[in-house]
């Protein structure tokens, strides 16, 4: 972040060593409008851009409309937008002359820069005061378009925007959003409701002894999941989408993930007592008939795909509650971001990819070793405390301070501190509590009285 303003400083600082022949006449008004959101990241990061351009440019006139809190401003957003021929899809949203920008990053901070010098140089039209005037919105940009098009406004080009066939712009310079992602989908990967049902029934499987099978079952019941995860991911990317830019819907999402924070923390100390995400133990017996079911040997292969297709379908929708909160929060952010289709699409698939690991690894081990490691309850305590934590500190950040995950070392910090913390309570709770004979939590006294007895 102080490495992108620096370049914007240097840049600012170049253009204002103009030649003083150049500042005989005054430099032409240069109106910006600017649409921002209370709490949106980008809008604070361009609030402070354009806080120095105009430091540096006093002709430079920036009109702000927060649009989040704000029907009217809002309204008249969608005024821009339909003037230049687009659909809002998100803030920060500038608009100088005829140009115009959604979101905000270093390349626009230049674009802006670029287009800023031209208009002083030569005297832009002013789209936006015809907007605000009620001018028809298709005779004040044709007019503007015709006036600037003797005007040099073309921006440099972003160097860290790169163009890729069917996916279209992508944006290397979100290395923080990357990252972001790549640990989210890692520590959402390790969920023990999938974990446990997929170890049981690759066990069940491996009895025939038919590699053929154990790799029949696994990818359909994978590919399902996986295919069931991407549309439940899509859903809550087309609604945040649309009503993201409210504010209390910003402020309900992280409300739902503190609390699904706080549940499976507290799952680690009280397994499946009180509320829980988890799977009922009222399903367990269905789901067993159903992966013996599976394993039927009157079944045809077609059948075992369609028998496995259906029951893990019905495993993603029971587990849901038990994983929802870390995508609820990473989709949240993709939105907060604005980032484009192409972007979007890149993350997401960088997500599942991601997400898949653990799962491909117990499921390949089945398949080479005829073998499966069984999940036990001790582990989905850890990873429940592991998983609450991460998503404890990424609902903290949404509500105090949400500009953090956009530099890669402050994010990087933000899980560094929530793994730390749980490693932290592992260490307290296990190791030196009980060594003071204070026990917190159900489940553990009794694994730790034979060793008590046997002193």
């Amino acid at each position: 972040m102080w490495k992108s303003r620096l370049v914007l400083l240097f840049a600012l600082a170049v253009l204002l060593a103009i030649p003083a022949s150049a500042q005989d006449s005054p430099a032409a008004s240069v109106p910006i409008y600017f649409f921002w959101g209370d709490g949106c990241p980008h809008c604070a990061n361009e609030k402070v851009f354009l806080t120095q351009l105009t430091d540096s440019f006093p002709e430079v006139e920036v009109h702000a409309y927060e649009v989040w809190y704000d029907a009217g401003n809002r309204a008249l957003m969608e005024r821009f937008a339909t003037a230049f021929g687009f659909e809002p899809s998100g803030v920060p949203a500038t608009f100088v002359a005829d140009r115009y920008w959604v979101g905000y990053a270093e390349s626009v901070g230049r674009q802006i820069i670029d287009t800023v010098y031209a208009c002083r140089e030569q005297a832009c039209p002013d789209v936006g005061a015809a907007i605000l005037a009620g001018e028809p919105l298709a005779t004040a940009l044709q007019t503007a378009r015709a006036a600037a098009s003797t005007t040099a406004l073309a921006p440099a080009t972003a160097a860290s925007i790169i163009t890729l066939p069917l996916i279209g712009e992508i944006d290397l310079a979100a290395q923080s959003l990357g990252v972001s992602t790549a640990l989210i989908a890692l520590v959402d990967g390790f969920n023990p409701c999938s974990l446990w049902v997929l170890s049981i029934l690759l066990a069940l499987v491996i009895h025939s002894g038919s590699r053929r099978r154990i790799l029949l079952v696994g990818t359909t019941f994978l590919t399902v999941t996986s295919a069931a995860y991407i549309v439940f991911i899509l859903g809550l990317f087309g609604v945040l989408s649309v009503v993201g830019y409210i504010g209390w819907i910003q402020a309900a999402v992280a409300l739902i993930a503190l609390v699904f924070a706080l549940i499976n923390i507290k799952d680690y100390f009280w397994y499946k007592q009180g509320v829980s995400l988890t799977i009922p133990d009222s399903q367990k017996p269905r789901l067993y008939r159903q992966m013996r079911g599976v394993m039927a040997s009157d079944k045809t292969m077609l059948a075992v795909v369609g028998a496995t297709g259906a029951m893990a379908l019905g495993v993603t929708l029971l587990e849901l509650p038990c994983t929802s909160g870390l995508p609820v929060l990473w989709t949240n952010m993709i939105v907060a971001n604005d980032v484009p289709t192409g972007t979007f699409i890149v993350l997401l698939a960088l997500y599942m990819l991601i997400f898949l690991i653990d799962e491909l690894a117990l499921f390949l081990t089945a398949v080479f070793t005829l073998r499966v490691s069984k999940f036990e309850e001790k582990h989905g305590r850890v990873l429940k405390l592991f998983g609450g934590m991460v998503m404890l500190a990424l609902a903290l950040v949404m509500v105090f301070e949400p500009t953090l995950m956009n530099d890669l070392g402050l994010s990087l910090l933000v899980f560094a501190t929530a793994l730390g913390a749980a490693v932290l309570v592992l260490v307290l709770h296990q190791r030196m509590l009980p060594k003071l004979g204070i026990n917190i939590g159900a489940g553990f006294e009794a694994k730790r009285e034979p060793h008590a007895r046997s002193r």
